[in-house]
């Protein structure tokens, strides 16, 4: 069993505004084993991070990794085949930037995840939902105003995000079959969105008895239910009935965030991904009624991060990105950076996500009886979020399960 000792280790988790005092952290197998001021063990091989920063590995709670196109309407109508071997190349490029877990939030099957779990291939640890659950005309329904085809029912695409169901009964065994099919938790389109073509964003999914009747199923299967959401009217909606995991929120007022924080429900805004489909979204693709959506969440964004601090809802780091637009996922940090401080940006893509994916103690944390799931940076993130992104330039290790699968020489 391979064993690697860090020493000089100054750790960054997103607890603390300051990176802690140095220590030595023992990995064994795939373990963190101890982490102390003082560590002996004659096996372990030795890397010394004086001057660097040690990290847990990264956490984005909100991607769609078989989305290998932008425009997400032509992505479900390719080979399954395809599809899949685009999401691996998508999944490797964001562990080679520190990202050793993601939560897909609709696309993604057990197939995939059992996977990445075979360890064939160089991929984040992989939580899924399976498909996202959209009414007729929702965010999840790409059929567009003149095509009257049914939906299918079974044997959904690998590259489709999400299947339309309508009514207690469908929606119910929607739920079902995707739980049944290996999903983690419950994804529901609750509100319109740009990508989609015949839902503007004020659009409300699914009637209140169908989102009472999600939250039920995930419950009785011991999980939660994720919602697409913007609207303040959205999002009040999908609190009262038990979502618990609120995406992108943008237009999100007050008294909704704090009703939400109440009730412990997580926010997971995903900002990077408004700029980069307005810059880059058009010559990829991006349909153009959809990039003339963007702009109504756009703006306010930056607002919902203020709102929700003041209100104490816990936000997660998400990236939410597309096609050729992967690459800008650690954006987010610098831009969150612009209204948070910087020790709270990082707890977003730590501890905080790790609660909401419900493995903590497992990921986001540099601690005895976790997963060795850990990234050395060259210097402090503290004072420069910016040493997260360029694709991993300034992120010389990364580990995943005790294994490196990035390791560059520390100079």
């Amino acid at each position: 069993m391979a064993s690697t000792l860090f020493t000089n280790a100054r750790i960054v988790d997103g607890t603390a505004p300051e990176a802690g005092s140095p220590v030595s952290v023992l990995v064994e197998g795939g373990t963190i084993r101890e982490v102390s001021k003082s560590v002996a063990s004659a096996k372990a091989k030795v890397i010394d991070l004086r001057g660097k920063t040690l990290m847990p590995g990264l956490i984005d709670a909100h991607v769609h990794v078989i989305a290998g196109v932008a425009d997400l309407g032509r992505n479900a109508a390719l080979p399954d085949s395809l599809v899949a071997v685009r999401s691996l190349v998508i999944m490797r490029d964001m562990l080679m930037r520190g990202f050793t877990t993601v939560r897909d939030v609709g696309g993604a099957d057990f197939g995939l995840k059992q996977a990445t779990e075979e360890g064939n291939f160089p991929t984040p640890r992989l939580v899924i939902s399976g498909k996202a659950l959209s009414q007729t005309g929702g965010h999840a329904d790409f059929r567009g105003r003149y095509d009257d085809r049914s939906t299918p029912v079974t044997g959904h695409k690998l590259g489709a995000l999400g299947r339309v169901c309508d009514g207690l009964d469908q929606v119910r065994r929607a739920a079902r079959e995707e739980i049944k099919g290996g999903a983690d938790f419950i994804k529901i389109m609750a509100n319109g969105g740009c990508a989609s073509p015949t839902d503007p964003i004020h659009f409300l999914g699914f009637s209140v008895s169908e989102l009472e009747a999600i939250v039920e199923e995930a419950r009785m299967a011991g999980t939660y239910v994720s919602a697409h959401v913007y609207t303040d009217e959205a999002i009040r909606r999908c609190v009262e009935a038990g979502v618990h995991s609120l995406e992108h929120c943008n237009l999100i007022e007050a008294e909704t965030a704090k009703l939400a924080a109440s009730k412990g429900a997580v926010a997971v805004p995903t900002l990077v991904t408004y700029d980069k489909l307005v810059s880059d979204g058009p010559k990829l693709g991006f349909p153009p009624d959809s990039v003339a959506k963007v702009d109504v969440v756009r703006s306010a964004g930056m607002n919902s991060l203020a709102v929700m601090k003041q209100a104490g809802l816990a936000m997660a780091y998400g990236s939410d990105l597309l096609g050729e637009m992967h690459k800008y996922q650690s954006e987010e940090f610098v831009i969150r950076g612009r209204a948070l401080p910087a020790h709270e940006v990082i707890a977003s893509a730590t501890h905080v996500a790790a609660k909401l994916l419900r493995l903590e103690g497992k990921i986001g944390t540099v601690a005895a009886g976790a997963h060795a799931d850990l990234i050395v940076v060259d210097g402090d993130p503290l004072t420069d979020l910016s040493l997260l992104t360029r694709q991993g330039r300034h992120i010389p290790l990364i580990m995943k399960g005790g294994a490196f699968v990035k390791r560059v020489s520390l100079g």
